[in-house]
């Protein structure tokens, strides 16, 4: 029987189907963090349980630590013991961690494509909802809570329910301007915040077949943000040639062999799926959120919506005007921002940096922009810097960071302060997600950031390129 890549990673990594209809699920690669696996390990020792197959987990730090001054200890009490936590549960268990001092460390959806350890057919945890980064490479991807990442420490396993599969084709050529974020956006739009509860979203067409990895894993990242538990593109070539050569990924004979299985779990020509989404890639336009969820989002020469040509929530329409203070039917472009952010698990690898800087080269930060540029990774700061990305961007005016998730979140030192307008390159725009209360997060991508750290205000990128 015809069968989605879903189906068949699913199967391959059944170990039993639960009476609750729930499948007993082992997971092939388990990636940590020093924010969700504190708790997991003390709930271990209180059990006195160890980890059932530490070379199947790998850590890093991320979330909690600062990118300006990364010396130890850190001044915040609480980053510095969560970060201590980790390294001494992941020596005590015999786990691989890329911490501080190590040139892997990263972002763990930016570390885990870039080392090999993703890759396609496996099943993957992490204690992080855009664990769903890694489907770019045709694994079976998701975040749990801490609880799950005890099960998965104590066991390799999970009850997880079984999911609907979308297809969703995005035809044609993306234009000037608008890339991979433009696109998640555009069908989180269409589709809404909760269009993909109880559902893996497939992404393909050909607008998606032409996609880099980085564009791919973009993509995947936000599917959460479209209520998807799992989003996944079938690895082709394009997936093999960004694996080969990485360290964890098979090499010599032992590669060609992978890629003809990596090639069997694509899904079948003649798969059946559970919804069919078609999407006209050349008609998307660089996309600009104006709410407070990543769904409430306009081509950047669109209107601002109000309550009645709303398709979705009018009452959501009007909390979201309310607290952004924008006036329904007023353009978004020429909104003044404060800060501009390039980085994060969904846009901060070296292809949007590239972008970025293409932006900014030769020109300067508006006077009254506070700009960050964070590598997601110490190996794509290293090869920014190799190729003169970090002095683009200083020469422009923006901060050049150490990696981590830095504003994305705000569990560190970076943060808005008071009723700020932030540029992100983000993958959330709630109230409060990046350290303010009042503030206000504009998702777009890393270019359309750069274009409104340089002139001040949201401005349509394709003017500038």
């Amino acid at each position: 029987m015809p069968r989605t890549l879903l189906q068949k990673v699913w199967d391959l990594h059944t170990v039993r189907r639960l009476p609750s209809g729930q499948t007993q699920l082992f997971i092939g690669l388990h990636l940590i963090h020093e924010v969700t696996s504190p708790q997991a390990f003390d709930m271990l020792r209180r059990r006195g349980v160890g980890v059932a197959f530490p070379e199947r987990t790998y850590g890093t730090v991320d979330h909690i630590i600062p990118t300006l001054d990364q010396s130890r200890p850190f001044a915040d009490g609480l980053a510095e013991q969560m970060m201590a936590a980790l390294e001494r549960n992941c020596d005590e268990f015999g786990i691989r961690v890329a911490g501080l001092d190590s040139d892997r460390q990263g972002i763990v959806h930016v570390i885990g494509p870039e080392l090999g350890l993703t890759q396609p057919g496996m099943t993957i945890a992490c204690g992080d909802s855009h664990t769903s980064t890694h489907g770019a490479f045709g694994a079976v991807a998701f975040g749990i809570g801490t609880s799950q990442v005890r099960d998965v420490l104590a066991s390799q396993c999970l009850a997880i329910a079984p999911l609907k599969v979308r297809h969703i084709s995005v035809s044609g050529e993306l234009g000037p301007g608008v890339y991979a974020k433009d696109v998640i956006l555009e069908i989180i739009a269409r589709l809404g915040v909760r269009g993909g509860v109880g559902y893996a979203y497939e992404y393909g067409g050909e607008a998606v077949e032409r996609m880099t990895m980085d564009e791919r894993m973009t993509m995947c990242n936000m599917s959460i943000e479209g209520g998807a538990r799992i989003g996944y593109v079938n690895p082709d070539e394009t997936t093999f040639a960004y694996l080969e050569g990485r360290p964890h990924a098979p090499g010599g004979d032992a590669f060609v062999r992978a890629k003809e299985w990596w090639r069997s779990m694509a899904s079948d020509a003649d798969a059946a799926y559970d919804d069919v989404v078609e999407i006209d890639g050349g008609a998307i336009e660089p996309r600009v959120t104006w709410g407070i969820n990543p769904g409430q989002s306009i081509g950047v020469s669109q209107p601002i919506p109000d309550k009645a040509s709303a398709a979705t929530d009018g009452e959501a329409i009007g909390e979201a005007l309310d607290f952004m203070g924008f006036t329904a039917g007023s353009p978004l472009a020429g909104t003044r921002v404060d800060v501009a952010f390039v980085g994060s698990c969904t846009n901060g690898r070296l292809s949007d940096l590239r972008e970025a800087a293409r932006v900014a080269r030769g020109s300067s930060v508006a006077s009254h922009v506070r700009a960050l540029v964070v590598p997601g990774s110490t190996q794509v700061r290293q090869a920014a810097e190799a190729e003169g990305l970090d002095e683009v961007f200083l020469q422009a005016g923006f901060e050049w960071r150490g990696a981590g998730c830095s504003m994305c979140l705000a569990m560190n030192p970076d943060r808005l302060n008071g009723r700020e307008v932030c540029a992100s390159s983000s993958n959330r725009n709630f109230k409060g997600r990046q350290g303010s209360p009042t503030g206000r997060t504009l998702l777009m991508s890393p270019a359309m950031v750069a274009a409104a750290a340089i002139s001040g205000e949201v401005t349509d990128v394709r003017t500038m390129l």
